[in-house]
């Protein structure tokens, strides 16, 4: 099967990747001349685990291929995937300039039956939006072509994401005819072998889908950050009750995990687009606009406690920093908490060293040289007084304590995603603080 991936960005080109790890064959295309020269020369402009070998596997089999024109390929597919991206207006509603433009370059070239697939996370209705496009675009040229569009959200963890696609927990597809039905379960046949689940439904729920589905998750986050805070006040330990409620089947213990908050290109971003739609339309999602209220106060728990410790003493201060990615196994820092963090330790006057084993270039383009870009995790501690932990990367979690007391001016802990054992520091003389204890 021939497939075009409009989009080389994190969703389109892991996706690429991996259909054609399955044997389709698979042009991915988009308009930034560099990007597609570095992709062809084996350069991967995200850094995602795995996603470099496999795009230098499919590449040199001759299954995927770059190109920065889709007019050209056109007639070579069945199915094109808009993965483009849709990033929010002011307002919050997601801006869907680059998915019509799409739609439009499909209407003014298409010369045969093609299946358009929304990949791309966008409000309900979109759909309909790609469909008046092509259709007015064909119009224009005066001729008839067949055409469907259909939705397949993604469903990617960052860092996790060729697992996610080659092992899903499930494959959401939205249809509205019997043709696009029978050429996404051809497409997905060798997910179907291994008795993955495809749910086919109609486009509207597809598209709603994807957005329930983050609001959900980003909703038990911040409830969890919510009672976090509260078990403070109480008395109480927030691991203790997350043990306690994940135990129940009918919650589960998945993303109840407090912290500092959750960042990324997701969940900030689907959860404002659910509630602009929701506006649209003359309904208030309540709780979507909690959850967003308590994600946000959240970004600042950290820089409170630190102020708090030191009674708003913070000018001059070193602070160390552990992380800058909004998650592990990315370099993506889009809303992520380190950034507010920097912002609040910048404006009081802090000097900051930094490290994250990913993202430390992302950092120098988001941030610039107002901080120190340390060399390991180490080297952020000289002279510090105080850590702050931000993304659980994996070597952060067994430090060499020793080497932090002596590096440390003063061997002060804050851990923004209870990763340490509070007794134990407390036995080796390190001042710890946590979040919901």
């Amino acid at each position: 099967m021939n497939i075009a991936i409009v989009g080389t960005g994190y969703v389109g080109l892991v996706t690429g990747t991996c259909f054609a790890e399955t044997g389709a064959n698979v042009i991915c295309v988009d308009t930034n001349k560099e990007k597609i020269e570095a992709l062809k020369k084996g350069v991967i402009p995200i850094y995602e685990p795995g996603l470099e070998d496999m795009v230098l596997r499919n590449t040199k089999a001759g299954r995927l291929r770059f190109t920065t024109s889709l007019e050209e390929c056109l007639d070579e597919v069945s199915i094109v995937f808009s993965a483009v991206g849709t990033p929010p207006n002011e307002d919050g509603s997601a801006d869907l300039q680059y998915v019509l433009n799409v739609a439009r370059t499909i209407g003014a070239c298409m010369n045969k039956y093609v299946l358009v697939v929304t990949k791309s996370t966008v409000p309900v209705g979109t759909a309909k939006k790609v469909k008046a496009v092509i259709q007015e675009e064909l119009a224009c040229r005066g001729v008839s072509v067949d055409f469907d569009v259909a939705s397949n959200p993604e469903f990617l963890k960052e860092g996790n994401a060729i697992s996610d696609f080659m092992t899903p927990d499930r494959v959401v597809v939205g249809v509205e005819s019997q043709r696009a039905k029978e050429l996404m379960t051809k497409l997905y046949r060798p997910f179907l072998l291994n008795n993955f689940r495809v749910i086919f439904m109609d486009i509207p729920s597809a598209e709603m889908t994807k957005y329930a589905a983050n609001s959900m998750l980003a909703t038990r986050i911040s409830f969890m950050n919510d009672i976090a805070n509260l078990c403070e006040l109480v008395g109480a330990d927030v691991n203790m009750v997350r043990a306690g409620i994940g135990s129940d089947t009918r919650i589960g213990r998945k993303f109840l995990y407090p912290g500092c908050g959750y960042g990324g290109s997701c969940f900030p971003k689907d959860v404002k687009a659910l509630i602009k739609t929701a506006e649209e339309h003359g309904y208030t999602m309540r709780v979507l606009k909690m959850v967003e209220e308590v994600n946000e106060a959240q970004k600042d728990i950290l820089f409170r406690k630190l102020s708090a410790f030191y009674e708003g003493n913070l000018k001059g201060k070193v602070i160390a920093l552990w992380g800058l990615a909004f998650k592990p196994e990315t370099d993506d820092m889009r809303e992520a908490p380190a950034l507010v963090l920097i912002e609040k330790l910048k404006a009081a006057g802090c000097v900051i060293r930094a490290y994250d084993p990913a993202a430390m270039d992302e950092a120098r383009r988001r941030v610039g040289d107002s901080i120190y870009y340390a060399r390991d995790m180490y080297d952020a501690l000289l002279d510090a007084d105080a850590l702050l932990m931000v993304t659980e990367w994996k070597e952060f979690r067994l430090p060499a304590w020793g080497v932090i007391k002596k590096t440390m001016n003063r061997p002060v802990i804050f851990d923004g995603r209870n990763i340490y054992d509070a007794e134990e520091l407390k036995e080796l003389d390190i001042v710890y603080h946590c979040i919901g204890k």
